[in-house]
């Protein structure tokens, strides 16, 4: 996109950027020079509403960003080195080739954002939402992010998905107990009867080595479940019943609520 199609009249910036406070004088004198310049390192934006915005190749090193608003804004390219991004909206936002080194992304919202090639050393990443984003770097993935990437699909009924993030955090961390057990949820949910009291099991030996009595509780329902079902195939007991169906599903209910505290 040519620069020059961003020379556009102060009014109309703070319009089409829509501001979500009312602005004061030194936030619209930056964002004019944004619009004009494409270069505004250590700008103050603090609030500001770029959503859907042509951002890409823009200098904002060290700019404040705090709580603004950028869904879906196209930051390819772009320089934010060292920026305030602390709760920042960036869903679905395009930082392709950008450099996000050393920038705050304490708290912010970055669910379905494109990250194929961006720089992320030292980024903070402290409570951000990360679930679906794209090439992340695998060197900001942590196990615990995937454990909760993975909790999300199981909610959502995704259980292959999810299973696919169990087994990436357990490869990072073959102790991380509590995605064996959610990963016995969800083969569970797949009639993947065998893997799932083999992950029960296990899940319960590690819980007693850990001395987490509601662990070993929780691996135990899920065994109970296993068992259920089982005796209900050998007896060809209709496990499509109401009263049966309730029941096993309060015992899961009980086991991903453990896994959720």
């Amino acid at each position: 996109m040519n620069r020059h199609s961003l020379l556009i009249p102060l009014t109309v910036a703070a319009t089409v950027v829509g501001l979500s406070t009312p602005a004061r004088a030194e936030d619209l004198v930056h964002l004019q020079q944004l619009m004009n310049t494409r270069e505004c390192s250590g700008c103050d934006l603090f609030n500001a509403g770029l959503v859907n915005s042509n951002l890409s190749g823009v200098d904002l090193s060290g700019a404040d960003l705090r709580d603004a608003n950028l869904n879906r804004a196209n930051l390819r390219g772009a320089n934010l080195q060292g920026a305030n991004l602390r709760g920042a909206v960036l869903s679905y936002a395009d930082l392709t080739d950008t450099d996000l080194r050393g920038a705050d992304l304490t708290g912010a919202d970055l669910r379905e954002a494109y990250f194929t090639n961006s720089n992320m050393t030292g980024a903070i990443l402290t409570n951000a939402f990360l679930v679906g984003a794209v090439n992340l770097p695998e060197s900001v993935i942590t196990a615990d992010m995937l454990y909760s990437w993975g909790l999300t699909e199981t909610q959502r009924g995704n259980y292959s998905g999810s299973i696919d993030y169990y087994n990436r955090v357990l490869a990072m961390d073959p102790d991380y107990t509590n995605a064996i057990l959610a990963r016995g949820i969800s083969r569970y949910r797949l009639a993947d009867m065998e893997g799932a009291l083999t992950d029960a099991a296990t899940a319960e030996q590690m819980y007693v080595a850990e001395n987490n009595v509601a662990g070993q509780e929780s691996a135990l329902q899920l065994s109970t479940m296993v068992a259920l079902y089982e005796q209900a195939s050998e007896r060809e007991y209709d496990a499509g019943q109401p009263n049966f169906l309730n029941f096993v599903s309060s015992l899961s209910t009980m086991v991903l609520r453990f896994l959720l505290r």
